[in-house]
């Protein structure tokens, strides 16, 4: 059978910035990739970096506008969707739902009334880092001699002040904290402080693929023993330190580890479509059904692909 999927991140809304169409443009992410890959839902973040922006708030909310613009190009065939309800109401009317994300918390600069702002924009999930030092908090990231070092966890800096403030402020807004681009103090810093389900929105497993933005085996079981859920991250140096291309079987492979190591409740897709390197058998958005047929093959049960696809995100919404 054909499942309905939920992607929890990508960076098209950047790239719409630069310039294109969500009609027509040779991003990851259209809407005719969109409806061929039998997309149910596909969360847009808006993000900033830091480093490229004197004002981070101003670019937040250009950005915003142009989701918007996206939203009206589609006339009709892309509404943004807040809740569950409105993510199953849109799929009853062949409608794909846009839920609206933040990557990079330091665009609240530590002013912390931002994020009523951004709860009336409809924004269901902020990344609290990216890999930049913020108000919030420490990304996982290290740089030696100017170069990313990719291996060395920062297992000592985690959440501000602000950080913890700004995440029960979140959750009392119903906005999800996401654990992607966190260190990993600061991962251990969510699991004290939040009294709901938190997410890593595209992190793959790190006993696969030791890369410090996937997360560890520790870190899967603990996020899934919190009802949170982690999105399948297609980057091809996230999902394996040789193949550089990207096979559909590698991402199989950090879908079985963290299916056999959290649990079947955990697992989700967060591709990072227009965000990374193009993933050379899962190259845009309308090859998502080739990622289920594998994964069907490889012995996951319908069941279970249905909460992979679309219903762990959707509890988690909830």
């Amino acid at each position: 059978m054909r499942l309905t999927y939920a992607d929890m991140h990508c960076d098209t809304v950047m790239c719409l910035m630069e310039g294109g169409s969500i009609l027509q443009n040779n991003l990851h992410i259209d809407l005719e990739k969109l409806q061929k890959g039998g997309a149910a839902a596909q969360c847009f973040a808006l993000f900033v970096d830091l480093a490229a922006f004197p004002d981070p708030w101003e670019r937040t909310l250009a950005m915003e506008k142009m989701f918007r613009e996206m939203l009206a190009e589609s006339d009709g065939a892309i509404k943004q969707a807040k809740t569950a309800a409105e993510i199953r109401k849109n799929m009853a009317e062949d409608v794909i739902s846009a839920v609206l994300t933040v990557e990079e918390g330091g665009i609240l600069s530590g002013k912390i009334e931002r994020l009523n702002t951004l709860a009336e924009m409809g924004v269901r999930m902020i990344t609290l880092t990216w890999n930049h030092k913020n108000e919030i908090g420490f990304p996982n990231f290290t740089r030696k001699d100017g170069k990313t070092d990719l291996f060395s966890p920062n297992t000592k800096d985690g959440l501000t002040k602000f950080g913890f403030e700004a995440v029960e402020m979140m959750e009392s807004l119903g906005i999800i904290p996401d654990a992607s681009h966190l260190s990993d103090a600061g991962f251990y810093d969510l699991l004290k402080i939040c009294k709901k389900p938190f997410v890593a929105t595209h992190s793959n497993a790190r006993s696969v693929c030791g890369v410090v933005r996937n997360m560890t085996d520790d870190m899967i079981k603990k996020l899934a023993d919190k009802g949170g859920i982690m999105g399948l991250n297609f980057c091809p140096g996230f999902l394996s330190e040789k193949d550089k291309n990207g096979s559909i079987e590698s991402v199989v492979r950090h879908a079985k580890h963290i299916r056999n190591v959290g649990g079947i409740d955990a697992l989700a897709f967060g591709s990072d479509f227009d965000g990374i390197p193009t993933h050379a058998e899962l190259p845009n958005a309308s090859h998502m059904p080739k990622l289920i047929e594998a994964l069907s093959q490889a012995g996951f049960t319908d069941a279970e692909l249905e909460k992979v696809c679309l219903e762990n995100f959707l509890r988690v919404l909830g």
